[in-house]
């Protein structure tokens, strides 16, 4: 039962986070189309990625009594996931050098003995496009997260190591669990 709340929340957790991610890299394709041009590698490759994921992860959850049964191949692919979001964020690796915002300011900064302080107008402007490929970015190295967990059932399978005195588990019955 205590294995049934933590998938269940974990896969939830997982499609609010893809929600977002996918939202705004289908703004980026959106825009590449309707100025007719190639979508970027690095934006669809992530773009794939993440729709799948979101269609696994919202699988998974409305069929549990299947996935509890088949958590062997649920991690296989959830590891697969993890494989997939690694190259993803790898080919979004630009992203981190690049400056999203500037800041500027009108007139000089000027300090009274008195208390006041007079500050200029400081004006901020941030680039949406580099800002949200910035946001994909976190959301996919957040998605490598979600995805490399341990399913305790595949943890309750797996055999004991020896400890001193204790009987060996013999090489067939290792294999087989």
């Amino acid at each position: 039962m205590l294995f049934a709340l933590f998938f269940v929340l974990w896969r939830v957790s997982q499609i609010i986070i893809l929600i977002p991610m996918v939202g705004m890299l289908a703004w980026f394709v959106d825009r590449f189309q309707t100025e007719n041009f190639l979508t970027p590698n690095y934006i669809l490759i992530i773009f794939i990625v993440s729709v799948l994921a979101l269609a696994w992860a919202t699988f998974t959850v409305f069929s549990y009594h299947r996935s509890s049964a088949n958590a062997t191949f649920v991690a296989l692919v959830d590891i697969g996931f993890v494989g997939a979001f690694i190259a993803a964020v790898y080919f979004l690796r630009h992203i981190t050098r690049a400056d999203c915002a500037r800041t500027t300011r009108d007139g000089d900064w000027s300090f009274y003995f008195g208390g006041a302080l007079a500050v200029a107008n400081i004006d901020i402007t941030v680039s949406k496009p580099c800002a949200m490929l910035k946001a994909t970015f976190a959301f996919g190295i957040m998605n490598i997260i979600f995805f490399r967990h341990r399913h305790p059932r595949l943890d309750a399978r797996r055999p004991k190591l020896r400890e001193e005195g204790a009987p060996s588990v013999p090489l067939a019955q290792a294999i087989a669990l």
